[in-house]
């Protein structure tokens, strides 16, 4: 069919790509991994998920709702908010911040005494950017956030983490690749790159992993689905691109314009100057420059 992809192996960062191994009960598997790799210095792994909603609405009418790519609960009562994030937006920080916010507004129960106790809520997110004016080092990309005393820098509230990944900024070769971390950023950076399974990605995990991801193998309804997913991506990351071009050329444009006013308010200074230097009155040098004696005696 007409511009159908020609890769081996789907692109992640699509919608369809990325619930098809990570929001899927077939493949949960692969999420648990994923966030086991990402969480490895924390006590305890997670053995098991279960798929939440992941369209969530408000509490009244007319309430803003979310709509998650990946919303889990685990064994211990911990829910994870996943999410692929293709392009930068403005306000990325303040959506991540108000999607965390369903997960906790749903931990309390409808007309029952509660005492407030929440479980712990994590929300990652899987950027295809890096954050804006060097926010953070070029070789750290995976960033951990929880409430800090800002004063002794200690951990405050630890049951809300932010964990962003800057997929960009990671580029581990195969030969690289030590922990699992280091093969799950390898292979959501890569896979719709590679024509075969790396020999440092041998783990059963990825071993599924690629078998999922092998587009020959899915029916013509999901290919016909990916393929979409895939335009709407390559749509939505050319409009986001085309955008920031035209910001930055408007914000070029807009500082040569502001320098070319302020070397014409330099020569008008400098002209008044030299005329009144020459013993030109005010109402003179008004007459010959054309500006107004108010602005003569302000320059």
């Amino acid at each position: 069919m007409p511009g159908e992809s020609k890769e081996k192996y789907i692109n992640p960062y699509t919608d369809f790509g990325f619930k098809k191994l990570f929001g899927t009960e077939m493949n949960k598997d692969l999420l648990i991994s994923f966030l086991n790799s990402l969480f490895c210095h924390t006590e305890s792994e997670i053995e098991d998920v279960q798929y939440l909603n992941g369209e969530n609405l408000g509490d009244g009418y007319g309430d803003r709702r979310s709509i998650f790519d990946v919303y889990c609960l685990a064994k211990d009562g911990s829910r994870f908010i996943v999410e692929m994030q293709k392009a930068e937006q403005a306000y990325f920080k303040d959506r991540s911040i108000y999607y965390s916010t369903f997960a906790i507004r749903e931990q309390a129960p409808k007309g029952q005494k509660w005492d407030y106790r929440l479980d712990n809520i994590y929300t990652v997110g899987v950027l295809n950017f890096t954050f804006p004016n060097g926010e953070y080092p070029v070789d750290k990309y995976r960033h951990e956030i929880k409430l800090k005393d800002v004063e002794d820098n200690h951990v405050f509230y630890d049951k809300l983490t932010f964990v962003y990944l800057e997929m960009p900024k990671f580029n581990k070769t195969e030969d690289e690749l030590v922990t699992m971390f280091d093969k799950w950023m390898f292979v959501l950076r890569n896979l719709s790159r590679l024509l075969e399974r790396p020999e440092a990605l041998q783990d059963r995990v990825f071993k599924k992993l690629f078998e999922q991801a092998e587009i020959a193998k899915y029916t013509n309804a999901e290919r016909q689905q990916y393929e979409a997913s895939l335009k709407e991506y390559w749509d939505y990351t050319s409009t986001m691109e085309t955008a920031f071009r035209k910001g930055k050329k408007e914000g070029e444009e807009l500082g040569m314009e502001k320098g070319m006013e302020k070397g014409r308010q330099e020569e008008k200074t400098e002209t008044v100057r030299k005329m009144k230097a020459k013993g030109y009155d005010t109402e003179t040098i008004a007459e010959i420059t054309g500006l107004a004696i108010e602005e003569i005696d302000l320059l």
